[in-house]
């Protein structure tokens, strides 16, 4: 215990906030009159805190440096002409402010207006700012048909946030105001909690950790940035001076009750990859909480564990027999833990450490949903292993409040990590040029791990009417990828007859290895990757912000905020940095009478630069000489910025070589080809990267706002925000290499480009000599060693957002009812959906404009919790929305030159593919469709919660049942999906049939039993 304390002291220079929160309390008479110089208490019993502030002039006073959490109780003792009050039940969300307004009268009562709050007094109305947010208190989650206890499932049940269709599996299963997911700020204890190579939550906090839950949407305060989407925050629990906790064992028995769906991958993990009938999940966990010293050190721990269990089928029927199919199991395992440990030394000085820690495996052990050819030696598992440590020292002055914050992260994300180690990548074809087996290591090397420090300064003074808040956040990451193919070369081999019938002979079955095979099979091609080493950087984003709070009256509060925001790779490929991201922030809030007030305000918001686009742009480069004469040749030809170094833009980049005849196993290692000098020199590239020679500008987005709020009555308030957000900066992709436009792509019944065709239009030419190789004349000089597309990332896209939410919300009370019921009208148009995106035709973004690919014009949201007896609660989750877009692309069309046919393709232009793509799903359009020109049908989820508690010692067992879509109903949009996959993408004009590529989970059945005390 000694040890503990001395190490907390020790820390006091550099300790981080944890769970801090301010609380103002405004006191007025029944005629609306301010009541000033009276004595106010504010106490946290369950750790012993009690403090006194008395009023102002406009009847109001701060208390400042709160711990997150409660409840806590503000009480007025009766004067000498009025009678006290007193409020109850406040819990304060971290890093927020709350406010509660007092109004006195003949009797003892209270009404309370506030925010930040999650007891019983969330649905009371926000006196302080205009920011909009939501929360969710952890009574609320409880009740609420959560899967898997992943807090990602609860936050879609608050205003403003949907499902998302992500651009790869494991992208964030939530978008904030219809935009992408990735550009959500994440938070435990308002310190940062993103995965920053691409985004999404680093350490995936789950439902046993959680106090509350809170999402900023919209004209937040100066102190929080780093996205122009939204910021959702997590408070974690914390000790008390009673021991207080739970144990909990929850199962998904899967396919044995579960409904049934027509589509494979109609179901998905927490992880968002696609699973199948006999789908499992077995979950357990404890947490607990107390006081080593009462009143002065609480703690609380938490530790959970889930299992999967998941069956994919191996089918080759050359290899196993017709109409064999052998069940290959795999698990994903996922463990967390968390720790919290709070120390008083006095009444002013806190402090405060808390550790998060998650090991995360998710096996793809072959076969596939519906039969795969991935036998077990080429299994491989993705781990995601984060851990973070914060620590905290906050000391509370007379009118002021200094608080650190430090906090150490590492996050290390290996997509493909194989099962039987290191091995050679064999793909087997039959005699018919089938595929019949993938052995050894399959998949390519995506190694990423991220060491992360942060630091933030925040200072507080309360100077009479103003409330002065000033602070820096210096968040600096640095990313090491290994990303390359394999480094042992990669084989597609062909079987002959009898080769074939001595391996079916041996009866391996599944055991089948790629060291099985027989060493004199043909070779049809070799692969080897020759340079790829470890690369990366370190990124560094610092921050500034002053913000007043000004009391202009008991009734109006104004706050005026600035913030700064600077990243080191908005440099790109220039010797400048963005340096003018200067964000004002302005907001209003009047309190119309004691049970409405009205809001407005307006700010600009700075996104961080995505450390995946610098990533690609050196992964897709080339230093090779031909390479940098194409880069030079486009800067001579203003396809660049004069003045261009080219220098800063190329980088040597991942290369493989490739080998139509080897002997097997027998083929020549990269150390042998790297003997012979450079080969990158002379080698052509369909697509390479370079960095942007202007550097990047941090996305951003002006946000206006306007609400209204009124209590109807003590448990009962609704709301009604309108919103409007113009982005601007938003990154995307331009290839500096592109063609030249082709206006036969929007007639219906006209033909394709050829590739040939095509590539005689780039800025710098590509043409082919007899033998179809390509080439490029630059200065006279023939040069194969080019690329066809140049692509760079630009920061110029933009986005306009409309939208007004209309929220009814009740608490329970002393009542059977509690619910919240939300609509949102809104629309969200761009001219980009993320880093990989890329226009149809010659760089035209103008005619890219069109909706998102998470628009949705129409969402109902809501939940009803019933309480019919004592310890049985009974609730009902609705999500009803309007169909997301579809982008309709073209049909095989021929593709004609010189009156002869020469094939048929889906790129009527003939600018090719590029990587990104493959995520994001971009083509060629029908012709003269616009972009997500069409939607989808409507969809309908209810899900149903049912926990029932019987009283046991000194606490409740308590046995719990959920259902997820209840009526099993197949939705085609509105669910987490990946966008390659989803039914989003369909072939036709607008107005044709929807081809379901997969659909919403079937209904599903969750149990559980738990203990709290």
């Amino acid at each position: 215990m000694q040890k503990i304390l001395l190490f907390l002291a020790l820390m006091e220079a550099s300790l981080g906030l944890m769970a801090q929160a301010s609380l103002e309390v405004v006191v007025t008479a029944p005629s609306g009159e301010a009541l000033a110089g009276v004595e106010i208490t504010l106490q946290r019993p369950d750790q012993g805190l009690s403090l006194v502030r008395r009023t102002n002039g406009q009847g109001k006073t701060v208390f400042g440096g709160l711990p997150a959490g409660g409840p806590y109780e503000v009480i007025l003792p009766d004067g000498a002409t009025y009678l006290g009050a007193r409020s109850a039940g406040i819990e304060l969300a971290a890093n927020q402010a709350g406010s509660v307004t007092l109004l006195t009268g003949g009797t003892k009562t209270a009404e309370t207006e506030v925010v930040d709050i999650v007891g019983n007094s969330t649905t009371r109305i926000n006196t302080v700012n205009a920011e909009v947010r939501a929360e969710l208190r952890e009574a609320e989650v409880r009740n609420l048909p959560v899967e898997g206890r992943d807090i990602t499932r609860a936050l879609y049940r608050l205003p403003n946030v949907t499902q998302s269709t992500g651009f790869y599996p494991e992208a964030p299963n939530v978008a904030i105001n219809g935009s992408n997911g990735l550009y959500t700020n994440y938070q435990i204890d308002g310190m940062d909690n993103n995965e920053r190579f691409l985004g999404g939550q680093k350490f995936a906090i789950p439902v046993g950790m959680v106090r509350n839950i809170t999402v900023l949407t919209n004209n937040y305060a100066a102190e929080h940035g780093l996205s122009a989407n939204g910021v959702v925050n997590i408070t974690t629990k914390s000790g008390s001076n009673d021991a207080h906790g739970e144990a909990y064992v929850l199962v998904r028995p899967g396919a044995i009750i579960d409904g049934t769906s027509p589509y494979a991958q109609f179901q998905r993990d927490l992880y968002g990859n696609p699973v199948k009938d006999g789908f499992q999940r077995y979950q357990g966990g404890f947490g607990v909480g107390g006081a080593l010293a009462k009143d002065r050190t609480f703690y609380y721990l938490n530790v959970e564990q889930t299992v999967d269990l998941k069956d994919n089928l191996l089918t080759s029927p050359d290899l196993l027999g017709p109409g064999v199919a052998e069940t290959i199991r795999g698990q994903n395992r996922m463990t967390y833990l968390s720790g919290r440990l709070d120390h008083w030394w006095n009444k002013r000085w806190r402090s405060t450490l808390r550790v998060h820690g998650g090991l995360v495996q998710l096996d793809r052990q072959g076969g596939g949903l519906e039969g795969g050819a991935t036998f077990p030696s080429a299994a491989s598992t993705q781990d995601r292993n984060s851990l973070l440590v914060a620590s905290q020292n906050s000391y509370i002055g007379e009118n002021s409040l200094a608080e650190t914050n430090l906090q150490y992260s590492r996050f290390r994300w290996n997509y493909f990590n194989p099962v039987n180690g290191e091995a050679p990548g064999v793909t087997v074809f039959n005699p018919a040029g089938e595929t019949i087996a993938l052995l050894g290591r399959a998949g390519y090397l995506f190694d990423a791990i991220e060491n992360t420090l942060q630091l933030q300064e925040k200072l507080t003074f309360y100077l009479g009417d103003h409330s002065l808040k000033t602070g820096i956040n210096l968040i600096s990451a640095d990313h090491t990828l290994s990303r390359a193919n394999n480094t042992l070369g990669n084989y597609q081999v062909q079987l002959t007859e009898g080769q074939l019938s001595e391996l079916r002979a041996r009866g391996l079955g599944s055991s089948l290895d790629y060291e099985d095979l027989p060493s004199d099979v043909q070779v049809l091609n070799y692969r080897v990757q020759l340079l790829s080493q470890p690369f990366g950087t370190r990124q560094t984003v610092f921050s500034a912000y002053v913000e007043d709070q000004w009391s202009v009256s008991n009734r109006l509060n104004l706050n005026l905020g600035l913030r700064y925001d600077l990243d080191d790779l908005s440099r790109g490929g220039s010797d400048r940095l963005d340096l003018n991201n200067l964000a004002p922030r302005f907001s209003a809030n009047y309190r119309l009478n004691d049970h409405s007030s009205l809001r407005a305000g307006y700010g600009i918001f700075y996104d961080k630069i995505t450390y995946a686009i610098y990533s690609d742009a050196i992964q897709f480069n080339s230093d090779a000489a031909d390479y940098r004469a194409q880069v030079q040749q486009l800067v001579d030809l203003g396809q660049l910025p004069a003045g261009t170094d080219v220098d800063r833009l190329i980088a040597a980049g991942d290369l493989e070589a490739s080998f139509p005849q080897v002997s097997y196993l027998q083929g020549p290692t990269a150390t042998e080809l790297l003997a012979g000098g450079n080969p990158r020199e002379g080698l052509f590239g369909g697509e390479r990267r370079i960095l942007n020679p202007s550097g990047y500008q941090n996305p951003m987005a002006h946000q206006f706002t306007l609400g209204y709020q009124y209590q109807v009555n003590e448990q009962t308030l609704f709301s009604v925000d309108v919103f409007h957000n113009r982005a601007q900066h938003l990154l995307r992709l331009r290839d500096v290499n592109g063609p030249t436009p082709y206006p036969a792509a929007n007639d219906p019944n006209g033909t394709a480009r050829s590739l040939v065709a095509t590539d005689a239009t780039r800025p710098v030419p590509i043409f082919y000599d007899s033998s179809g190789q390509p080439y490029s004349l630059i200065g006279g000089d023939t040069l194969r060693g080019v690329a066809r597309n140049v692509v760079m990332t630009e920061s110029a896209g933009h986005g306009q957002y409309y939208a007004a939410t209309f929220n009814l919300q009740r608490d329970r009370g002393d009542g059977p009812l509690a619910f919240r019921l939300i609509y949102t009208l809104s629309r969200l148009m761009n001219d980009t959906d993320g880093i990989n995106f890329r226009a149809e035709d010659a760089n035209d973004f103008e005619a890219e404009w069109g909706p998102s690919i998470n628009d949705r014009t129409h969402v109902i949201n809501g939940f009803v919790s019933w309480f019919p007896v004592d310890r049985l609660s009974l609730t009902l989750a609705a999500l009803i929305q309007s169909g997301q877009p579809i982008n309709r692309t073209p049909y095989p069309t021929a593709i004609v030159q010189g009156g002869d046919t020469l094939g048929y393709t889906v790129d009527l232009n003939g600018d090719g593919r590029l990587f990104g793509d493959g995520y994001t799903g971009n083509s060629d359009r029908y012709p003269g469709a616009g972009r997500n020109s069409d939607r989808l049908p409507w969809a309908y989820t209810f899900d149903l919660s049912a926990q029932y508690g019987l009283p046991l010692g000194p606490g409740e067992l308590l046995f719990r049942a959920d259902v997820f879509n209840v009526l099993n109903t197949a939705n085609l949009s509105g669910y987490s999906n990946n966008a390659t996959q989803s039914n989003q993408i369909q072939v036709g004009p607008p107005g044709s049939a929807i081809v379901f590529k997969n659909a919403s989970p079937p209904r599903q059945f969750q149990f559980g039993v738990s203990y709290v005390f």
